[in-house]
């Protein structure tokens, strides 16, 4: 961290530790003692005037005030102070436990003080009760912090106390804070999903006029969605969102046609990671979809699902507790589809495997079929566009008539033979190079060539 970024961040950590201190010290003070009397808000919050650091951006643009700044940097200390939370470790003597009011949690791997609700109530409250119930209304969804995404809650299980729930910050905002840098979110176990993107262009999009003219369908609902909600006058019963299903066989450009939606209207794709998704914890599966999806839709992203019939296949009668989780977790994804504003693509290799709930919240189902003779051959030249590397013996007109194979395929067989050409010497591919790579090829897929 830079000098520049670091130093008002310096001050605000050092405010907010100067408010916890004087908390403890009035909270333990004798009834009768001045500190008992001391307002939080009397210690003075760094000057942000002449600050032109991430935080202070933040803190100006959204006019974040006493409450709503030491929130945000509560929810900083464990990432870059730590050991500022340390005293709330403290033990009540009379009960041999922490102290209930201080709230927090431990994590698995960091042994530090993780803040809660509570934790900011405790500071900003102490035990005064009316204060206690104006601070809680800043863990309201449409406040400022969690609305903008600035801070997020995590709570526990139900019944538990709200408060109980745990103050986080976003990755994004954390990096933002502690970098100045807005990059796009990398994949991880926390974030199951992936930045898809493509070099290829509409041109070597290779599909039959019908499935086109459905794809128009989706790039124009993206392009012109406002202007057919607000002047047609459909806002009122047609949601924002679009859900679309890609189903066909495997390699027939499901995949790329998402991926160029994307390049076509400038959004990004975000393609779902559903082994990571689907957890074998409860409760898991939920949050880690509900922290995909409140992204996708804070930055318009595209969410694709790949092989989306593993999670949203056919439910299953409950017939014990693994059974109602799976089918909850179903449900739970249903819903979100169904209240996200965004545009949302499965990709499936078989209709038939998606279960029908979701089937009819499709605003489009669109079948990408083996190519046609005409459609391999448009494949076979975009894939082969060097044509002095091709031997004379090469004919594509005729492989395209002779070999029916999906476009992913295609590009298995091409990879193939220039590495056999490579291997044996040549600057050129031959037939029998090609010949052999569709034999492998239909032998891996289980078919005689």
């Amino acid at each position: 961290m830079n000098t520049d970024l670091s130093h008002f961040l310096d001050c605000e950590m050092n405010w907010c530790a100067e408010i916890i201190n004087a908390r403890f010290e009035q909270y333990f003070s004798a009834e009768d003692d001045p500190k008992k009397q001391i307002s939080i808000e009397n210690i003075t919050m760094p000057e942000i005037s002449s600050e032109n650091s991430p935080y202070s951006t933040i803190v100006k643009k959204y006019a974040l005030g006493f409450d709503e700044r030491l929130l945000l940097t509560l929810a900083l200390l464990p990432h870059l102070r730590p050991q500022a939370l340390d005293v709330f470790f403290l033990n009540n003597g009379n009960l041999g436990r922490p102290y209930t009011e201080f709230g927090g949690w431990k994590g698995k791997s960091h042994s530090g003080f993780l803040p809660t609700c509570e934790t900011a109530l405790f500071l900003l409250a102490g035990e005064n009760l009316g204060r206690r119930l104006e601070v809680m209304r800043l863990f309201d969804m449409d406040s400022t912090l969690l609305k903008e995404h600035l801070v997020a809650l995590e709570y526990g299980e139900a019944g538990e106390p709200v408060n109980s729930a745990a103050l986080r910050i976003p990755s994004e905002t954390l990096e933002y804070l502690s970098t100045g840098l807005r990059n796009m979110p990398d994949y991880s176990m926390h974030f199951p999903a992936k930045h898809i993107t493509t070099e290829l262009k509409w041109d070597d999009l290779v599909l039959s006029g019908d499935v086109m003219d459905d794809v128009s369908q989706v790039t124009a609902w993206i392009e012109h969605s406002e202007k057919i909600l607000d002047d047609w006058g459909l806002r009122k019963n047609v949601k924002p969102g679009y859900r679309v299903l890609f189903y066909g066989p495997p390699g027939t450009g499901k995949t790329l046609t998402a991926t160029l939606i994307g390049a076509h209207t400038g959004m990004d794709v975000y393609r779902i990671d559903l082994a990571q998704v689907i957890s074998k914890y409860i409760g898991e599966t939920e949050k880690n979809l509900s922290g995909i999806f409140d992204q996708a839709e804070r930055h318009k992203w595209i969410l694709f699902f790949d092989e989306a019939d593993s999670l949203f296949g056919t439910r299953t009668q409950a017939s014990n507790a693994n059974d109602r989780a799976a089918n909850q977790e179903i449900a739970y994804l249903l819903q979100r589809i169904e209240d996200f504003p965004g545009v949302v693509i499965l990709a499936s290799n078989l209709k038939s495997n998606i279960d029908d709930a979701f089937s009819r919240r499709f605003q489009s189902s669109i079948y990408f079929p083996m190519p046609e003779p005409s459609e391999r051959f448009r494949l076979w030249t975009n894939i082969f566009q060097k044509k002095e590397m091709l031997a004379s013996d090469v004919n594509f007109l005729e492989l395209a008539d002779k070999y029916e194979l999906a476009g992913g395929a295609l590009i298995n067989v091409a990879r193939f033979a220039v590495i056999r050409a490579v291997r044996e010497g040549r600057c050129v591919v031959n037939r029998s190079d090609i010949e052999m790579a569709v034999t492998k090829e239909f032998r891996k897929e289980g078919k005689m060539a």
